[in-house]
């Protein structure tokens, strides 16, 4: 056992006595620091198969034949090699979101990356992990960047060497709620580019793209732009939420 386990083991019995453990997302004791209560696991939804073969949306159980492709990918082809979710976006998984990236929940890293982890291929050392970059002012108001935190989890587990500021944005966007395709693709053109150091570790390699949640995919886009007009060979984004409400059957 490491020295360090072997601390946090120790020291485990006082942290609950002093922070008895609680349910991140609707504050229910639990048994320990880290998790989820039994009602919040049952209602996060996670990715099934059948899936689109591009985009992986799942199907539910009376989709397609193994790939298939989704109505939206065929309308528009995405420019990502495939999105790795660990949930949908939905009441837990947003309160989840929220804790972790403006409550300073940063604690709850791990255990949204292991969600990850688990709609990711076996481990791969040679990937390059890159997240979703925050303009340096958001990035010194929050204090850090929630998908870059993420991302230091799935290196240590082997899915991929990190590269924090493999991306840069140039400058700050507002929202995007509300703007339709093009408007977002205005609001966002020329905000994310490759830092001009890091384009050799990009160059041919397989890159992993780290963000919180997947909403219209604007951002995302612009980032997969960027990292293949850099060379990257495929890109897949990885995320913890993916909203997706036509797959809950809203």
């Amino acid at each position: 056992m490491s020295t360090s386990r072997l601390l946090a083991e120790s020291i485990a019995p006082v942290l609950d006595f002093v922070y008895p453990p609680r349910c991140p997302a609707c504050g229910g004791a639990i048994a320990e620091q880290g998790g989820l209560c039994a009602v919040c696991w049952e209602d996060l939804a996670i990715p099934s198969e059948p899936s689109c073969a591009a985009c992986q949306r799942p199907f539910g159980d009376r989709g397609p034949d193994e790939g298939a492709i989704c109505a939206p990918c065929l309308a528009d082809p995405p420019l990502h090699d495939g999105i790795a979710a660990g949930t949908l976006y939905t009441d837990v998984s947003r309160k989840l979101v929220l804790a972790f990236k403006h409550g300073r929940r940063i604690a709850l890293a791990p255990m949204l990356a292991r969600l990850i982890a688990a709609r990711l291929p076996e481990p791969n050392a040679d990937r390059v992990i890159v997240p979703v970059p925050l303009h340096p002012r958001r990035l010194w108001q929050r204090g850090y960047n929630q998908a870059a935190l993420l991302g230091g989890q799935l290196a240590r587990m082997g899915h991929g060497r990190m590269c924090v500021d493999g991306l840069v944005r140039t400058k700050p966007t507002p929202t995007l709620g509300g703007l339709g395709k093009k408007a977002r693709a205005k609001v966002l053109a020329g905000s994310i580019r490759v830092h001009a150091k890091r384009t050799a570790a990009i160059r041919g390699r397989d890159v992993l793209l780290v963000d919180d949640v997947l909403t219209s995919g604007a951002t995302s886009t612009a980032c997969v732009k960027a990292l293949k007009s850099a060379g990257a060979r495929s890109v897949t984004i990885a995320c913890f939420a993916r909203v997706l409400d036509e797959a809950l059957g809203h």
